[in-house]
Parts: C-alpha cells; structure tokens; sequence
C-alpha cells in the first residue's frame, strides 16, 4: 500500500522535502502529490493523501479524522516574512475597507481575521484571490508569492501576521503542522508512516548543514523570482520544531476560530 503524501512546493517547505527530489523512484511506497496549502487540506479531507505540512486550520474542520506530529510544524522566530497583508493604508484604517484574502490558505486567512476583527475591531470587506490586484486596498499574500511581493514595494505598509500574532500573545504562530490521517496509522502502513517522517527530519538537518547544496536541487525544480541572498536569508527566522510553546500556541488559536464561528469547537489534539 502507497503512503500518499501531500508536497507544498513554496520554499518554507524546501526542508522537508528537498531529500526526496529526483529521488522518488528509490521510495516505492510513498508517492507525493504536490500543490499549495488549500489544495492539501482539500486532499486530506476527501482521503486523496494521508499527510501533509498543511494549514494547521484543517486539522480541526474534521474533528477525530487525524493525528498531528508532535515534533514538526512549520514556524517562525517572531516575523515569518511569508505571510504578510500589504496595505495602502495603516492597518488600523481598513475597517471597511476591501482586503484581498489569499485561496492558498485557510490558516492564514482564519489567523488575519482574529487579528483585524478580534485584537482591532475592524471589520473589511473580504474578497478572495491568489495575488494582488492593481486596486487593491489591501490584501493577504502566502508562500513565495508574499516573499516576491516584499521585493517589489508596491504597498505602503506591510505586516507579517507571525509577528503580529507574536506580539499580541507572546507565542510563536504555528502556520503548519504534520496533518496525518488515521488511516495512515493502520498495520499496513505505520512501518511506511515511521520512516518517512524519520527520513523527514533527517532531511530538515541536512538543510541546516548545507542548505546551498539543498536549495540548488529545490529552486531547480520549483524556481522562484528571488534573489538568492533573500531566499537563503528566510530560513533564518524559520523553525520546524513543535515545541510546547508552539503546541500551546496552536491551542488558542484554535480556541479563538471557534470563538469566532471559524470552526465548530476547539479540537481534542492527538499526537503521533
């Protein structure tokens, strides 16, 4: 049996899989199906893939369908620089106002509203798309396309929702986590599951030892308009470790989307 494997191909993810490129054929077992977050999070739903580093939002939209990792999820170090709102006016000044959510990412569209509509009191108008658009008053960009947008200076403010999120609650903001399917815990494929989560964190220390010779292979395959300097400069304030602080964390914005109606309760976390 085939251990389906969600794969994000934006560059925050490059140190979980940057191991496995060009070497899939020596994995018979495990099979990756890549696309951006919200594509992911569709997979696990409906079973196409067992897991993926996805929008940690999804774990709680089916409540006892699966397991987390309890040491890998996707962080940061205060900013994120990855997950930014780009506005032409100070936030505080958006109620109102349109805001162009990303379709990329419902953890990042969820953790924007608490900050506006929780912390700020605002209340926008949202409309949804993947990039920015001529008139847009402000709008919420992901991934590799939010780290090119900081390159062009089109907007007048920026904010990165990590820090945003950091500096209202003293926490670091999970964006992913290891969402696996309980499925993929059977007898079958637990063996399958074990190894390559292992492989994975063998692959995240790999990047931290030559992450040159790990981005050459990754940008090869998913190249992106950056300067070198800027992307190997992002992984400075990336961490991959679910820490307590970042699992308690992750509990209250889980409580705090279902204050809002974002979910329907806060979720029961279970560990793999």
């Amino acid at each position: 049996m085939t251990l389906r494997v969600g794969r994000i191909p934006f560059l925050v993810c490059a140190p979980f899989f940057h191991d496995f490129l060009g070497r899939e054929g020596d994995f018979g077992d495990v099979a990756f199906l890549d696309g951006p977050p919200s594509v992911q999070c569709a997979g696990l739903m409906d079973g196409t893939i067992h897991l993926s580093p996805a929008s940690s939002i999804a774990f709680a939209q089916k409540p006892g369908a699966f397991v987390l990792s309890s040491s890998l999820c996707t962080s940061c170090s205060f900013e994120v620089r990855s997950v930014k709102l780009f506005a032409q006016r100070p936030i505080e000044e958006l109620n109102g106002c349109r805001v162009r959510l990303t379709s990329q990412s419902k953890t990042s569209v969820t953790l924007l509203r608490i900050l506006l509509e929780m912390r700020l009191g605002l209340h926008p108008e949202y409309v949804t798309g993947i990039a920015a658009e001529a008139d847009d008053e402000a709008c919420l960009l992901i991934g590799d396309l939010a780290l090119e947008e900081n390159e062009r200076h089109r907007f007048a403010y920026s904010y990165d929702l990590g820090a945003l999120w950091q500096d209202w609650h003293g926490l670091p903001f999970v964006f992913g986590a290891w969402i696996i399917a309980k499925e993929a815990l059977s007898p079958t494929l637990r063996p399958v599951l074990e190894s390559y989560m292992q492989r994975t964190e063998q692959g995240i220390e790999t990047f931290k030892k030559a992450p040159s010779q790990a981005l050459d292979r990754w940008l090869a395959k998913y190249p992106v308009n950056l300067p070198r300097t800027v992307v190997e400069d992002y992984y400075r304030v990336l961490d991959y470790r679910f820490t307590d602080e970042r699992k308690k964390s992750l509990s209250l914005f889980y409580e705090l989307a279902a204050k809002m109606g974002i979910i329907a309760s806060k979720p029961a976390i279970e560990y793999f």
